[in-house]
């Protein structure tokens, strides 16, 4: 494993290591502190759980043989207290037989002595990149972005966009496909604002008949219409102070646009049936996955508007996008999954882990959500195999990508075997591809590829 493919997780992980034979527990210590890893050694099993009070490693690497405690029973305490820990288990004794029954129980993977360093650094690292980071405590100050699950460098860069945009009153709109968390990144930004004791309020613009979206918004008096039988608090006024997410706004229906254009350049709503202006103090972020600009071209979405709503523009990535958030979100849903329907403690094997993490996703972090719930139902073993996952993926494969999806999905992989041919040379790149620099990087910009990151080192 060359310190390039590292990436800085992998590089400052931990590592605990588990031998009763001193030589060979000192010379893993030194082969893996050569590879930029923490480690942590142990002389047998008990040693391992006291250590594993204060020191929680990414990976835990354990002899099967070991006087009392041997190294399935160290995987099964393990599993119950920190059950997102990989487990990889070394025996001199090694047979199929044993390999079998370690993997079916979910330990992560089996090396049988002796074994290649390069064997074993490339066990622990395909160990990392499969399984979620161990559960560290939040910092006070992250607490706001607390239930976006993410570890990938595309949404650490969203995360802080958002963060520094969070306290301003500015709109903010939120583009991506469906599916991605769009109102978890706005419920996010609010709890960031100096707005967040206050309400939050979502409404899905698509989903309310056009007829009831002014009365859900703005209020109705007493008799203002047939079944108006009382008077009603619109959204905007029940949110004063607070964040109103208006989602799906590039649905919402060309005649009521203007109503809510008025509204956020006069700060004032008027109750369907009043003839009195209310005053609101509302910060409005908005959500589509329609293209706004094009929606502006084609006539069915207010220019003016748009500039209102767009102040700050956030491009929410797909899951293909941040894959190495893949494990980290499997976790989580299966930790959900297994309170909810009171099931044994179900783990994922590494070639169901992999499958996950090169599904397609047309349907993003919602259909991922829809395979694990799926393969826990469905599941008859403690460990979530491979075909059970196949299972799932293939029942919702009848989710075909859209045809922006498709080109999007060509558009980011023309682009990045442009940057490979030519080895990250933007102006080679641009004029293959018969475009101005300019116009290229906007291409590049947009599909978060970064030239620097082809070029040899």
């Amino acid at each position: 494993m060359s310190l390039n493919s590292q990436s800085t997780i992998e590089k400052y992980a931990k590592i605990l290591i588990v031998d009763d034979d001193p030589s060979l527990l000192r010379l893993l210590g030194i082969r893996l502190s050569a590879a930029g890893y923490q480690v942590e050694s142990a002389a047998n099993a008990k040693i391992a759980l006291g250590i594993l009070q204060n020191f929680i490693p990414q990976v835990v690497i354990s002899d099967l043989r070991m006087e009392g405690m041997d190294g399935m029973a160290l995987f099964e305490q393990i599993r119950i207290q920190h059950p997102n820990i990989p487990v990889v288990i070394m025996t001199a004794h090694g047979t199929i037989p044993d390999a079998i029954n370690a993997t079916k129980q979910g330990v992560f993977s089996f090396l049988t002595k002796p074994f290649e360093s390069q064997e074993l650094l490339d066990t622990v690292e395909q160990a990392i990149r499969l399984q979620p980071t161990s559960g560290e405590k939040v910092s006070e100050t992250e607490l706001w972005r607390n239930n976006i699950i993410s570890r990938s460098t595309i949404m650490t860069s969203l995360l802080q966009q958002a963060k520094q945009v969070a306290n301003s009153d500015f709109s903010i709109l939120i583009h991506s496909q469906s599916g991605t968390g769009k109102e978890l990144l706005a419920k996010a930004i609010h709890q960031a604002s100096n707005r967040k004791d206050k309400v939050f309020t979502a409404i899905n613009c698509a989903a309310i008949p056009e007829q009831l979206l002014e009365s859900e918004l703005f209020g109705h008096v007493k008799g203002a219409f047939t079944g108006a039988e009382r008077n009603h608090q619109g959204l905007f006024q029940a949110t004063d102070g607070g964040t109103l997410f208006l989602d799906e706004i590039g649905d919402m229906p060309l005649s009521f646009q203007v109503k809510l254009l008025r509204v956020l350049q006069e700060r004032e709503v008027r109750p369907v049936g009043s003839t009195q202006a209310i005053k609101v103090d509302v910060r409005i972020i908005s959500a589509t996955h329609v293209n706004l600009t094009k929606a502006i071209k084609a006539n069915t979405f207010r220019e003016d508007l748009y500039y209102r709503l767009n102040v700050v523009e956030l491009e929410l990535p797909t899951l293909i996008q941040r894959r190495e958030d893949i494990p980290l979100l499997v976790q989580y849903f299966l930790n959900q999954a297994v309170a909810r329907s009171n099931m044994p403690i179900k783990s994922i094997n590494q070639e169901a882990m992999e499958l996950l993490i090169s599904a397609p996703w047309p349907g993003n972090i919602r259909q991922l959500q829809n395979v694990v719930e799926q393969s826990v139902a469905l599941s008859s073993e403690n460990v979530i195999s491979a075909s059970v996952i196949k299972n799932a993926l293939r029942d919702d494969s009848t989710q075909f990508p859209s045809f922006q999806q498709a080109r999007e999905h060509f558009e980011r992989d023309y682009l990045s075997k442009l940057l490979k041919i030519t080895a990250g040379n933007v102006s080679q790149a641009a004029r293959i591809a018969q475009r101005n620099r300019t116009e290229f990087y906007k291409l590049l910009n947009r599909h978060h590829l970064v030239a620097e990151s082809y070029r040899e080192e």
